[in-house]
């Protein structure tokens, strides 16, 4: 079955190999609007789930609501780190630090009645306080310690309560 036109135009061409041509170019466009159609279904349902019966303008407010409580929520974060850093720097000057000996100061009484205690905060200042018990009475006595370290000197006991408060472990 060859066409007159293509013997005109010098082409030998059977037009049943065109029309199987245009026919499987448009097997390939139905193809390509049904897999479009299916892309276009599914967008459907996801602007759908998405707006869930809403009008774009609610979802505009809802939208610009989310921003404000983000604006909220990030001041109020930073407003909390800045009171975090702030009971921090408190805490430095706290005494953290605890360092107890007892001991029994004459051997006469029958048990560690006297002891020394040590208080430090981070850095290692703070006082040692050493209370002394005899058959006399009691005895209290504080020294100031900076750094670790006090000008004083110190007796045995109170050197071990020291060095077991700069040693304490939270």
């Amino acid at each position: 079955m060859n066409s007159n036109l293509f013997e005109q135009l010098g082409l030998n061409i059977d037009i049943a190999f065109i029309l199987i041509a245009l026919l499987v170019i448009i097997i390939i466009q139905f193809i390509l609007i049904f897999i479009q159609g299916n892309k276009v279904n599914k967008i459907k349902e996801q602007i759908s789930r998405f707006m869930k019966g809403r009008e774009a303008a609610s979802l505009e407010d809802e939208i610009v609501a989310l921003f404000e409580d983000n604006k909220i929520i990030k001041a109020t974060t930073e407003k909390n780190q800045k009171d975090i850093d702030d009971l921090y720097d408190r805490l430095a000057t706290c005494f953290q630090k605890v360092g107890i000996v007892k001991y029994d100061a004459f051997n006469q009484m029958g048990g560690q009645l006297s002891y020394s205690i040590a208080l430090l905060d981070e850095d290692n200042n703070g006082f040692l306080l050493n209370s002394v018990h005899s058959s006399d009475g009691c005895y209290s006595y504080s020294k100031e310690i900076r750094h670790g370290k006090c000008k004083l000197e110190l007796g045995d006991e109170e050197q071990m309560a020291l060095n077991e408060a700069i040693d304490y472990q939270n």
